[in-house]
């Protein structure tokens, strides 16, 4: 608790320029960089004349030279961006453990002058330093525009599904920290010392020498104890106004001001979090650099703050500013807060659309993947869709299974095409499982599309071509017509070629395209009347260029509470899962329930 102590000092000294700093650097990352950014991405794709990107055609456009040498200069630029955030919290707590103030001007002047170093030769390692290393292992150095790596779900499972793969996975993650560990003050060097990043990482390297372990723990330590600070703060300020709304529930002045300090309360908290997190992690990272360099008796060199003239003028204005904006804050919770106590609006998510549950390949938590078994089991749990995937056998038949191989499900070293249906019928797709599961085999298409008629349920047939197939699209369309199943199902695809056949044997057929990376316009490839992307994938402006062009979004494959929620705020319209009862819990939770009312209730 000392070292947090000691770390808030450094930070609270030069609280208001650095605040002020972090405030406007998260504004110019929503306001310009960002769009800078995706503004250039866009260019790229523009010369390429691609006016969407999917996992079909990214490879050619980032093999262009005109992709490569723009996607060069925005991983630079941000790099760059993300400098300025570092160089500017560095230099404020350097400024404060010498005891010395410093204003926003300096701040900015020095950020901007130490970050225009990585655009030297000799600096260009520290680019994806930056963008990649300290992210990947997210020990809370990296900040900016670029602070953490997602890696998709789907990919992970892929992972762990592999012991192979697993252990080669958790290596590199291994060594990425080990080198992170390595580097953590080279920051240091490189911004207070002028260091060129090459002497940074050797003088970073030597001064932790014997002690990267212990440091490391401490420092993920102390960033834990500070997250638990804020959420016991946070949830402190929620008590504290839950009690004053009940205390004065029968009094609406009361109950309206207790409303109000609830939401601003809880807006003013996430504000200073947000604001200091990434000051509090350096001012961790910083007591153990100072203290390192005082063990080793090496000389502790300062940054020179550049000469700034403040012009008074310049101070009235920045007042007149803040004052103004903590006016329209109070204003503005005290309108929210009056509409809230007066029943005139209802903070609770509403959704213009349904949101959907697909099952992923059945109820494949807990039983074998694409059985029947599976299946049951999702009508069970209370899924809209079942999620499947079609093959072909030899002699044509549509049965359901996801690999193309028989090894993993079935142990048998055998590819789809080379077995009639009669031999696969009696091949064990449970056991590998679980040991009650022995017995369960791949059904037919009908077989699963009579099922789905009886029970009133939906299927998301996903077709997986291999080549080997013979009419491959009309069989499964036929498949379905002869079922009358057209209305009740949609037919999907991660090749667009496939979907294209579809319509032109059956217009009628509703089709989804299956992308594991959407960027752009994707409403132009019409042949799919829906779209359904890897869920980190999503955004807000992907979800409203689908819906205001009457299509549907679906996401995949969404598996833990943060992310479920995420697509939920996103309102998508089906999340395919294979988790259905936490997906049912988390869209409940949304609609009927929220954060600060559930808490105020248990706590009134």
């Amino acid at each position: 608790m000392k070292k947090i102590r000691t770390a808030v000092k450094l930070v609270f000294y030069n609280r208001k320029p650095l605040v002020g700093f972090e405030i406007l650097y998260k504004l110019a990352s929503v306001a310009l960089f960002t769009p800078l950014l995706l503004g250039m991405l866009d260019l790229a794709m523009k010369l390429a004349g691609q006016p969407y990107l999917t996992l079909e055609n990214v490879i050619p456009f980032l093999l262009r030279p005109t992709t490569l040498i723009l996607l060069a200069v925005i991983l630079v630029l941000a790099a760059f961006y993300s400098m300025i955030d570092i160089s500017a919290v560095l230099f404020a707590i350097d400024r404060s453990v010498q005891g010395k103030r410093v204003t926003f001007g300096q701040i900015v002047r020095f950020a901007f002058s130490n970050s225009l170093r990585v655009f030297r030769l000799k600096n260009i390692l520290l680019v994806p330093v930056v963008l990649l290393l300290l992210p990947f292992v997210n020990i809370g150095l990296a900040s900016g525009f670029i602070t953490a790596v997602s890696i998709p779900e789907f990919i992970l499972d892929y992972i762990k599904a592999s012991p192979v793969l697993y252990v080669l996975f958790a290596a590199a993650a291994c060594a990425l920290t080990v080198i992170a560990v390595r580097l953590m003050y080279a920051f240091f060097y490189f911004t207070l010392e002028g260091c060129s990043f090459k002497e940074a990482r050797k003088k970073s390297a030597a001064l932790g020498k014997g002690k990267r372990i212990r440091d490391f723990a401490e420092f993920i330590l102390m960033q834990f104890l500070m997250t638990v600070i804020y959420m016991i703060f946070l949830f402190a300020a929620v008590a504290l106004a839950g009690l004053i709304g009940r205390l004065f529930s029968n009094i609406f002045v009361l109950r309206w001001i207790g409303s109000t300090v609830v939401w601003l309360t809880v807006v003013l908290a996430l504000a200073i979090i947000a604001a200091l997190s990434v000051p509090l992690g350096y001012g961790c990272a910083s007591i153990l650099f100072y203290r390192r360099k005082n063990e080793k008796n090496e000389a502790v060199l300062h940054a020179q703050a550049p000469e700034i003239r403040e012009n008074p003028r310049f101070k009235a204005l920045h007042k007149g500013l803040g004052a103004a904006a903590a006016c329209i804050v109070i204003a503005v919770s005290l309108i929210f807060g009056f509409m809230l106590s007066a029943g005139k609006i209802n903070p609770n998510i509403e959704y213009v659309r349904t949101m959907e549950i697909t099952a992923h390949r059945g109820a494949s938590a807990f039983y074998p993947e694409n059985t029947m078994a599976a299946f049951e089991g999702a009508k069970d749990l209370g899924a809209d869709w079942i999620e499947l995937d079609v093959q072909q056998s030899r002699d044509g038949l549509i049965f359901v299974a996801h690999d193309t191989n028989f090894r993993r499900t079935a142990g048998v070293n055998a590819n789809t095409w080379e077995l009639t249906y009669s031999e696969i019928a009696e091949l064990d797709a449970g056991s590998f499982f679980d040991e009650k599961f022995a017995g369960e085999r791949m059904p037919l298409l009908s077989d699963v599309i009579s099922f789905a008629k009886e029970n009133g349920m939906r299927l998301n047939i996903e077709l997986k071509p291999t080549g080997h197939e013979t009419d491959f699209e009309k069989c499964v369309v036929d498949v379905i017509r002869d079922a009358d199943f057209e209305d009740s199902c949609v037919i999907t695809s991660q090749v667009y070629e496939v979907l294209e056949n579809v319509k032109r044997i059956d217009g009628s057929v509703t089709t989804v395209y299956v992308m594991s990376l959407a960027y752009g316009d994707i409403n132009q490839l019409t042949a799919a009347d829906h779209f359904s992307v890897e869920a980190s994938n999503a955004t807000e402006t992907m979800v409203s260029r689908v819906h205001n062009a009457g299509k549907e979004l679906y996401v995949w494959t969404v598996n833990t509470r943060e992310n479920i929620m995420k697509m939920i705020g996103l309102n998508v319209d089906n999340i395919i899962t294979d988790d259905i009862e936490l997906a049912k819990e988390c869209i409940y939770e949304s609609r009927y329930s929220n954060f600060l009312s559930e808490f105020i209730k248990v706590i009134s």
